[in-house]
């Protein structure tokens, strides 16, 4: 059983606040699957719930879709209002459906058919396996390790099954990115939007721009986080937050001091990443600005949905081709 790595502890919008600073919750479920474990890869076996409004569970779709997992996991897409009592299914709205594996309503009820004393955050993605109707995960930085390396025999082409995200020359290179971006990026912007004094608020801000500054750096001379030439985890971790930056971070969040488009190589990379097929097919503008500006009324009380910036500017050229290049 491959040893579990350090979460991502996250939770849903209502996770604990703390002198005014956002605080998430560890994740639960932690198992894994693997060749011979309790949970054995298998191609139809396992299903993913998941909010495309979410950076976390988006995660999880980004690498379903460049290991060319599609029709081997399949995929239950939530209602992208979060309401009081947590994520809904729903067939009303676009790309969303009603729960095909048990016919809950809500995605607590998943949670509580597997443990019926569960009285954690309700969060996605989900990892399920339709055969015990077991929940395998709710850690996505785990899940997309799974997917990475745990189904190449299901991927659709020999090019996708032979994709490493996560490779060995690479791992402490992923893993130590990854151990500053999260906590200044990929939460630094939850730690501003949610922030209830000032203090926390001041902290979180001048962590997050500290971070994209580092990241910038890195970028002018790196096409991608670790390499030159391979995309890796680590990058699929920080595009989930760059493509929600500018739309709902920069204003909704309060994280005004830049905008990406302000960074060139950051603004350019993110534009790469978008413009591969498998990724953007993951990337959807209108849950995401639905979920965070219509679920968040503490923030945007009236549920205006702002309509801006123009989703064709990330079509633009973004010169990547030649970074790190001699």
């Amino acid at each position: 059983m491959a040893a579990a790595t350090p979460a991502d502890t996250k939770g849903t919008w209502t996770t604990s606040i703390d002198k005014g600073e956002f605080k998430r919750k560890e994740s639960v479920f932690r198992n894994w699957i693997t060749a011979d474990g309790e949970f054995p890869a298998a191609s139809g076996r396992y299903h993913l719930y998941v909010s495309l409004a979410c950076p976390w569970a988006h995660r999880c779709l980004v690498v379903r879709g460049l290991k060319g997992l599609e029709q081997a996991i399949s995929v239950t897409v939530v209602d992208w209002h979060l309401a009081e009592r947590g994520w809904t299914f729903t067939d009303q709205k676009p790309k969303c459906e009603r729960d095909p594996v048990f016919g809950f309503e809500r995605l607590r009820q998943v949670y509580e058919h597997n443990d019926p004393q569960y009285g954690g955050n309700i969060t996605v993605p989900v990892l399920l396996d339709k055969q015990t109707k077991r929940i395998v995960s709710n850690e996505s930085s785990e899940i997309i390790q799974m997917l990475n390396n745990q189904f190449n025999a299901f991927s659709a082409t020999k090019e996708q099954a032979a994709l490493d995200l996560y490779p060995e020359d690479l791992k402490a290179k992923v893993d130590e990115v990854n151990a500053w971006v999260y906590p200044s990026i990929n939460n630094g912007v939850y730690r501003c939007g949610f922030a209830t004094e000032q203090g926390p608020y001041d902290k979180a801000f001048a962590e997050l721009f500290a971070g994209l500054d580092r990241v910038e750096s890195i970028l002018a001379s790196s096409r991608y986080l670790n390499s030159n030439d391979r995309i890796t985890l680590a990058d699929v971790r920080l595009f989930t937050t760059l493509i929600r930056f500018d739309s709902v971070y920069h204003g909704h969040f309060k994280c005004n001091l830049r905008k990406l488009s302000e960074y060139p190589a950051l603004y350019g990379y993110t534009r790469e990443l978008y413009q591969i097929p498998a990724v953007r097919a993951t990337v959807d503008h209108q849950h995401i600005k639905e979920h965070y500006m219509g679920s968040h009324k503490s923030i945007n009380p009236h549920g205006v949905i702002s309509h801006g910036p123009p989703e064709e500017l990330l079509d633009q050229p973004h010169g990547r081709e030649k970074i790190g290049q001699k």
